[in-house]
């Protein structure tokens, strides 16, 4: 049965033929017996072309209707009685109604002709008028007009229910779309975030690691103390940049448990006392102050506040010079919280705080500016009157809007 209804979607013009020429069989009797001499040619003729109306009617309904009319016509001029090849009138009222891509006016054309063809059809075929009361006669027209019209009335519901269902579908599709498009932004930002947390992380530990190396290096034969301590800062940068590289993705394995326990937290404000200490093992002096009455910050600013000033005082160790220091200083406002991260060397190059990096230059200064903004703060980022570098952050401590 499947099999039969597939086949029949699939040749609509061959289904409506078969219905062609079935009416064609029943008519052509119909016309032989009920008519003679000319008009049972011009009978005919009309019966060919209502048939040919009803094969034809999905491939050209427009020029179908018209046919039809044309017929309609000559039936009513030269008398040729209704005949049952005068069911392809429906036929054609219902497909030009229904049809999506038909023209109003055609579909205006057939609602006219199924309220006044019956009619007109009924009071040229009736016979004498005499004896027949009035509201007989009108009774008749309106029972040989209802089927029309209420043939156009269904092919005009079916018109607007499929508009109104190909309305839904191509709403469906344009939301697909529009989660697509979302789906690829929001992995897009996860990459950029994951991208700025890697540089962060790689960037902050393999600096200090070869700060450290370099020193151990210098001292190697004069120093060995100094060079066991070095190498021991060595080894714990790189414990704690494996640390928080594991805890990076291992929120890229959502679902999975790692085998030793929870992951590493995100850092945060708490733990700027030791990123503090590892710059000044590193050879860093940095001044570090808190101003006002510390509290509990959001996971988002507290992260943000970290690797603000872990980016800040990697780039004094990168650009600073030698004999550089720097300063770091966390102020609690009633509604924000302002962080100020500048040293005295001699600055870094316009191109890396002003173009935001050129040749792989400046992705630090991009991911602050872009994690400043995330949380709805201001940053500037510059050279500081005297000399030096200057990072100065304003993160509110309420949600943004």
């Amino acid at each position: 049965m499947q099999r039969l209804y597939d086949f029949i979607r699939r040749h609509p013009t061959g289904v409506d033929s078969f219905w062609a020429v079935l009416l064609l069989g029943v008519t052509v009797p119909w016309v032989a017996f009920e008519t003679g001499g000319f008009q049972k040619v011009l009978a005919g003729v009309c019966t060919v072309g209502l048939c040919l109306v009803v094969a034809l009617r999905r491939r050209a309904p427009v020029k179908m209707l018209l046919l039809t009319a044309a017929i309609g016509v000559c039936q009513l001029i030269f008398g040729i009685d209704t005949n049952p090849g005068d069911a392809a009138m429906f036929v054609i009222t219902y497909t030009v109604a229904s049809g999506p891509a038909i023209p109003r006016w055609a579909s205006r054309c057939a609602l006219a002709g199924a309220v006044f063809g019956p009619a007109l059809s009924f009071w040229r075929f009736s016979g004498s008028a005499e004896g027949r009361r009035v509201g007989e006669s009108l009774f008749v027209t309106v029972l040989l007009t209802v089927p029309f019209v209420l043939a156009w009335v269904l092919g005009d519901s079916m018109r607007t229910r499929r508009a109104y269902w190909a309305q839904l579908e191509e709403r469906a599709a344009r939301l697909e779309k529009e989660r697509e498009a979302q789906s690829r932004i929001a992995v897009a930002a996860e990459r950029a975030r994951i991208a700025r947390e890697l540089h962060d992380v790689v960037a902050h530990n393999v600096s200090v690691m070869v700060v450290q190396a370099d020193g151990a290096a210098y001292v190697l034969d004069s120093a060995p103390e100094q060079t066991r301590q070095a190498l021991e800062t060595i080894s714990g940068t790189g414990r704690q940049a494996l640390a928080e590289m594991r805890r990076l993705l291992g929120v890229l394995r959502t679902g999975e448990q790692p085998e030793s326990g929870e992951y590493v937290p995100q850092p945060g404000v708490e733990q700027l006392t030791d990123l503090i200490e590892q710059v000044r093992g590193a050879g860093l002096p940095v001044d570090f102050r808190t101003v006002g009455e510390p509290r509990e910050l959001p996971s988002s600013v507290a992260l943000t506040v970290y690797r603000i000033v872990q980016e800040a005082l990697t780039n004094t160790r990168k650009h600073g010079g030698p004999h550089v220091g720097a300063t770091v200083r966390l102020a609690y406002r009633d509604e924000d919280l302002d962080l100020l991260v500048e040293d005295d060397g001699r600055g870094a190059q316009r191109e890396l705080y002003e173009e935001g990096g050129a040749d792989g230059l400046g992705h630090g200064l991009i991911g602050m500016r872009e994690r400043v903004g995330m949380v709805g703060g201001t940053l500037a980022a510059g050279p500081r009157p005297g000399g030096g570098f200057r990072v100065s952050a304003v993160l509110p401590l309420k949600p943004a809007r």
